[in-house]
């Protein structure tokens, strides 16, 4: 098995401080295997990079017409917000259109993690809900699903018919059988596969024409993501960032535990990534600097000097060193 690699350096001064290893894989519009770093076929959980997939039945069902969503929406259905305003009043907004409210969610209360909505909830003597937590556009994008096949509340366990239709998805875009899932910090499942698995299912989206109703809906997903930014991360985020800075050209999303994935439309490429120390600096980095290596992000715009050759500071803001890809990029 080929072991993971070092991708990512963080130095203090002129001493190497810390080393991230990891895997990546860039597939072509064939879903076989461009470049790769790593073990292709390491098995992994995407955690919240494979939101979009998740989403592929929320318009293929035919939910997504009938309840009228619009591209506002199925952003947030992929999105892993910071829990701003301009996340929390859609998804309050879409719960009430579907006839619901915050207490059929089934992903858990989170404290937001944009500062103007925490201090918010705090200085009101509030606490945060579900509607706060990151995941809160998925969920209720598994209700609508839920709602319009008729089916049962707890949308979130493995035998629902909204669960069933992800996992049939998820293997059909990754070309593969997943061996199993483990139970995401949402309390959603989230299936296993492979990198090149995960890879290959980005290229699919990066290709995804109007040939069939995945292809179409995979189509409407990425126009939406990449179309609204803002609504997937927030400000100040990785994934936001570089969606803006590559102008629409890509789209791009984390998930927990140093996973990354991009697509790529122009390309016709879909990457995959993952840090095995489960870093997010790390994961960022290792993001960008793909991106730039494959010469479709700009070494010197701001949103990727942020996260690749970035300073350290100190709470002083003192420079203490920074954090740069290796040279196998």
């Amino acid at each position: 098995m080929t072991e993971a690699i070092p991708m990512v350096e963080v130095w203090r001064g002129d001493i190497l401080e810390s080393l991230h290893r990891g895997h990546a894989v860039v597939c072509d519009a064939r879903g076989e295997i461009a470049r790769a770093w790593g073990d292709p076929e390491k098995l992994i959980l995407p955690r919240s990079s494979c939101k979009m997939i998740q989403a592929l039945p929320l318009i293929e069902s035919g939910a997504a017409d009938a309840f009228g969503l619009t591209p506002q929406h199925l952003a947030l259905a992929c999105a892993s917000h910071s829990g701003a305003a301009i996340h929390t009043e859609p998804v309050w907004r879409w719960l009430s259109d579907i006839g619901l409210d915050d207490s059929a969610l089934r992903c858990g209360p989170q404290v937001p993690r944009d500062p103007e909505a925490r201090n918010l909830i705090y200085s009101n003597g509030n606490k945060p809900c579900q509607v706060h937590n990151n995941c809160s556009g998925k969920h209720t994008g598994f209700l609508t699903v839920s709602r319009h096949l008729r089916a049962g509340p707890e949308y979130n366990e493995p035998d629902h018919p909204v669960q069933i239709a992800v996992r049939d998805a998820f293997e059909s875009v990754t070309g593969l059988t997943s061996p199993g899932y483990g139970i995401d910090g949402c309390s959603a499942p989230n299936f296993a596969t492979t990198l090149h698995g995960l890879s290959r299912a980005m290229a699919f989206f990066a290709t995804a024409g109007d040939g069939s109703v995945r292809g179409r809906a995979a189509r409407r997903l990425i126009a939406a993501m990449t179309g609204h930014p803002e609504l997937v991360a927030g400000e100040g985020k990785a994934c936001t960032e570089l969606m803006r800075a590559l102008d629409g050209r890509a789209a791009i999303k984390t998930g927990a535990e140093g996973v990354f994935v991009a697509i790529l439309p122009e390309r016709q490429f879909g990457i995959a990534l993952k840090i095995e120390d489960g870093t997010t600096r790390a994961s960022e980095c290792a993001l960008a600097s793909i991106l730039v290596d494959l010469g479709v992000l700009d070494p010197d715009h701001p949103a990727t000097l942020n996260r690749r050759n970035a300073p350290l500071r100190n709470r002083r803001g003192i420079v203490t060193g920074y954090i740069r890809p290796t040279d196998v990029f």
